[in-house]
């Protein structure tokens, strides 16, 4: 088993309060930190992902969140050392009335995680479904994660949350939509 990610992890101005989280990343073997990053964090985490070699992947949580829209997120980011990137959470991306692929082309090299999940709800709630049945072009975002070179070594997680007592058989539907559009892509 290798852990590709850990999170979504706080972080704050405290710096070794953050160090201690990177530590923990770098004696895990985790290459990914899904993080919501307070705007006073960034000095502290910039000089951590440098000396640990461990990227910060911020996390969109939805509506109302302070990384809901893109034009938030690329402000997060711009200027930031090239460890500090994106967590595309493309379900809270449709909940927030925005395009996940869109996200993934103009974020390009940021992007270092995926939450692939699919919604019918363009608004604050959720209606989780298969991926492909609800927003979600699953074909394209894999197109777009690929023309964007979404690295080996990032975090592509598969989620699924409306049916929590017994997710098994979405689940199995969720991957089989994601290997047929890798397929197509490959």
């Amino acid at each position: 088993i290798k852990l590709v990610a850990h999170g979504v992890n706080g972080f704050s101005a405290d710096h070794e309060a953050n160090r201690k989280v990177f530590a923990f990343a770098k004696r895990a073997g985790i290459r990914n930190l899904t993080a919501d990053p307070s705007p006073d964090s960034f000095d502290s985490l910039e000089k951590l992902v440098a000396e640990y070699d461990v990227r910060i992947a911020i996390h969109n949580h939805g509506p109302g969140h302070r990384y809901d829209k893109l034009e938030q997120v690329i402000k997060a980011v711009k200027g930031k050392h090239a460890l500090i990137g994106v967590c595309v959470d493309t379900g809270h991306v449709i909940r927030t009335k925005e395009d996940p692929v869109k996200w993934v082309r103009e974020l390009g090299p940021r992007v270092f995680a995926t939450h692939l999940k699919d919604d019918v709800k363009q608004d604050g709630g959720s209606q989780n479904v298969v991926i492909g049945k609800g927003h979600l072009d699953v074909v394209e975002m894999f197109k777009a994660l690929k023309a964007v070179k979404f690295p080996a070594d990032g975090d592509l997680s598969l989620e699924y949350e409306a049916n929590p007592a017994n997710p098994v058989e979405e689940m199995r539907q969720c991957l089989a939509v994601a290997k047929e559009a890798i397929a197509k892509v490959a």
